[in-house]
This record gives structure tokens, sequence and C-alpha cells, in this order.
């Protein structure tokens, strides 16, 4: 059934937010002219998707400015929550409210949608889905797409989790929900907002309220909500403590403060060491907007219900970052960047709310990422199943073959040994690199220096000298 939110008095800045907002993979805004039949179309959309709201009752004008006319009467809208009311029967999903603002004429419907548990049909049996800013079809007759459908949807998620015997106030009164409402939604207090998103269930704020708004949400959910930071001073494929510069770091906060702490720390440590590359030792450098974009997946899609906080370890050639989590529903190691699924949709929805907010590029964050690292001649990064977890690896081996690599670190230097050259690519097995070499005497491209021998191999540029028969 329909959730009643009741008719709310906004002020005249909440107005003018409203007509700013833009349409997206969770926002749509309709005029009041839209049939109620249409209507249920886009709203069962963004149900069998991540959810998302909508409003009916703004007016796109001339060169992209909105206007609001909303219904005369809330009666006016009937016809609209019937169709809707029928097609959300035993779902309580959706929540309806009516915003009034002075000076503007009308009342505007304000549909906040859910992530279903189940498949949401249309009044004529069709099944719809919200991508990016439009809604796509579901073939009803497809098998294939209607088990993919029901994969996303899963039967419940970790983040409505009320967290009992915890008081409301811990994220209704803190600092990062004063700014919030302050900033990015039409309403002046707090708790009748979060009790709307269904951040309050049965009198308790839910997983996702405190890790959105809570100012320290590791109080409350230690061991799952903060960030492990460690450097080691090492290429090797596994890091030891040994090897570890310094003690680890962790990062804490409400999920926009640590995503962009977490952020700023990888940047700073890694500022401050070199790389091998052809042209010798050179200050390593990572696009900053794919260490973004890494970070804010491993934060927004990580599984909260287990108990261990996301690592990131950042090496001498590469950074690893490790997401609490399998692959969630139909999502591969061979199409995550084709495919979304939002383990935490109500997350990911409300933190793309934020002010400046981490994903403002909704299902383009990994592209993104893999992109910046291809402009400045790096292999884009690798997500990996492990067990429990994915690692996403950003690796700092460049585009150019291993062939390509040596020539022109030969150009540069007199020799190069195999240890150098493993440093050099990044590649991890000496016998891989052995191999290499092995391939370009044969091509002549290199020769081995005939007074080195055993570990003391080493190579040279060129082939080798011929010598009077």
């Amino acid at each position: 059934m329909i959730r009643d939110l009741g008719v709310v008095d906004v002020d005249a800045d909440a107005v003018a937010r409203v007509l700013a907002l833009q349409e997206s993979h969770f926002l749509d805004l309709k005029a009041i002219e839209i049939t109620p039949v249409k209507l249920g179309v886009h709203v069962t959309a963004f149900g069998n998707a991540a959810g998302g709201e909508l409003y009916v009752g703004v007016d796109e004008i001339d060169a992209g400015q909105r206007k609001w006319r909303g219904f005369s009467s809330v009666e006016d809208a009937n016809g609209h929550v019937q169709v809707l009311h029928d097609l959300f029967q035993g779902d309580d999903t959706l929540g309806i409210q009516f915003l009034r603002g002075p000076g503007v004429p009308g009342f505007v419907m304000h549909l906040v949608v859910e992530k279903s548990r189940q498949i949401l049909t249309t009044t004529d049996g069709s099944i719809y889905i919200r991508v990016s800013a439009q809604r796509l079809p579901v073939k009803v007759n497809s098998h294939e797409e209607v088990e993919r459908l029901r994969l996303d949807k899963g039967l419940a998620t970790y983040e409505d989790m009320p967290i009992k015997d915890l008081p409301i106030e811990t994220v209704s009164d803190s600092l990062t929900v004063t700014t919030f409402v302050v900033e990015a939604v039409p309403v002046s207090e707090a708790e009748p907002w979060l009790r709307s998103q269904r951040l309050i269930i049965d009198g308790s704020p839910t997983v996702a309220a405190v890790l959105l708004f809570a100012d320290e949400p590791q109080v409350v959910l230690p061991k799952r909500s903060a960030i492990k930071i460690l450097r080691y001073k090492s290429a090797k494929a596994e890091g030891h403590r040994d090897q570890m510069d310094g003690d680890p770091i962790t990062i804490e906060g409400s999920l926009t403060d640590l995503i962009r702490k977490a952020v700023a720390k990888v940047i700073e440590i890694v500022e401050g060491h070199t790389v091998q590359t052809p042209s010798g030792l050179q200050p390593v450098a990572y696009p900053p907007e794919t260490l973004h974009e890494i970070v804010t997946n491993a934060v927004l899609h990580r599984d909260y219900s287990i108990a261990t906080d996301i690592q990131i370890r950042i090496f001498d050639n590469r950074i690893e970052v490790d997401s609490p989590g399998k692959f969630p529903g139909h999502v591969t190691e061979s199409n995550f960047l084709d495919e979304q699924f939002a383990r935490n949709g109500k997350v990911v929805r409300l933190i793309n709310k934020f002010p400046d907010p981490p994903n403002k590029d909704v299902g383009e964050g990994l592209n993104t990422a893999f992109q910046k690292m291809r402009e400045i001649g790096l292999k884009p990064p690798q997500l990996v199943e492990e067990g429990n977890k994915i690692v996403a690896y950003i690796r700092h081996e460049r585009l150019a073959s291993y062939e390509e690599q040596i020539i022109e670190y030969l150009q540069n230097n007199d020799e190069i040994n195999n240890s150098k050259a493993r440093e050099l690519t990044g590649e991890g097995s000496e016998n891989k690199m052995k191999r290499t070499f092995e391939k370009m005497m044969e091509a002549q491209q290199i020769h081995r220096d005939p007074s080195r021998k055993g570990s003391a191999t080493t190579y040279l540029l060129g082939p080798p000298a011929k010598t009077d028969s």
C-alpha cells in the first residue's frame, strides 16, 4: 500500500531548489498533464531499479527554466493516486506527499520510490526499469531478462535493517544531517524527512541512515564502516609487516567525508614516492579521478553485512582496494563496466542528493576511472573477485608492451636485468620476464652481456657483436 506522507508547507528557498533540480537516474519531473497510466510507467520503472523521486507539477519552459504549477487541490490528483495504489498493492515502497509553497500555484505531488522487493508491472502488464534519465522496457516474454531483473531485486538489503535501541537523535540531530537538510532537501526538519525516506523504521534508524547521516558511523557500525590505508615499501605481490611504512591509517566519518578524506590521504601518500620508468625514477602519479571513482565504488557498493573495513594498500608500483562482498546479482568480472547493480540502492540514491556528491555520473564512474588511466598511458584498473571481496588493482603499468618498455629503457641506460625489468613493467613473474628476454634475443633486439652470468645476467641493446671467424 502507498504511504501517505501528507501535505508539507515549504519555504521559498525550497521551492527554488525544486525548480533547479535536474533529471537523472534518480529524479524525474513532470507537468500535471501526465496521465495516471503514463505516470505509473515512470514510477514502476524507478521501483524496478534503485528507486528515485518524481515531482508532478513542474513545467519546463523556455531556456530550460522550470515553473511551479501544481494541482489546484490535493483531490485533483486522486486519479493518479488511485492508479499508483493499484500498481503498488502489497508493496510499501512508494510514499506520496504534496508540497505547497509561498507565492506559487497549487500542490506539487512528490513521489518517493524505493527499490521494490518485487517486480512491478504497469496497468497493461508491461515491465520497465529506470536507466540514467530514461525508462527502458523489459521483455516480459524473455525468461533471461525477467530472471536478470529478479536477481537485481534481492529479497532484502542490509542497508534497510533498523538498528534497535539506537536513539533517533544519532541521525536526526547530527551536524551532517543538519547541513544536508539546509542545502539539499525542500524541508526544514530532519526527522520527518528521514521518516519519509524510510531511514527510520519502527522507531529506529537504519544502517543506511547511520552511514549517511551519523557524524561517527564507526561508533555504531564498528569494523564495517571505516577505511584502512596501509603503505608498503615494496613492489612484491604481497605486502608484509616488515615492509610497512609507518602504522596503518584509519579514515572515519559519514560516507561523504569518508570518501573525500580517503582519496586525499591516498594522493598525499602516493606523491611521496617514485617508480621506475624507461627514463629512470620518476614521481608516481595516478589520475585523481581514477582514485576517486575506485574508492567511491568500494564504499557505495560494498556489502555492509560483512564486518570488515575497506582496505587500501599502497605499494611502490600499484594500489589495491579491497571492497567486502562479491559481485552482486548478474554483475561479473567481465561485464561490470556495462552492467549496473545497486546493492545499496538507498545509499547510492541519497548520497547523490548531497552537494557535490561523490557519485555525480551514476553508472559512469568506473568508465571514467578506466579512461583517465589510458589518457596518461597507463593500463586500466582491474577488478577481481577474490573469495568474499572484490579487489581493485590500480597498477602503474604502461600501455606499451614489455618489449617497447625494455627497448626504451635501454636507450636511456646501459643495461637491464630481470629484476629491473619486472620493476619497470610491473610483471610479477621472473619466468615470464625471462621468456620476454628470450624472444627479444631471437629477434636480435637485445643480447646477453657475455661477461655476466647466472644471477648477475644483464642484457644490452641491439644484436650481439659479430666475431671474426
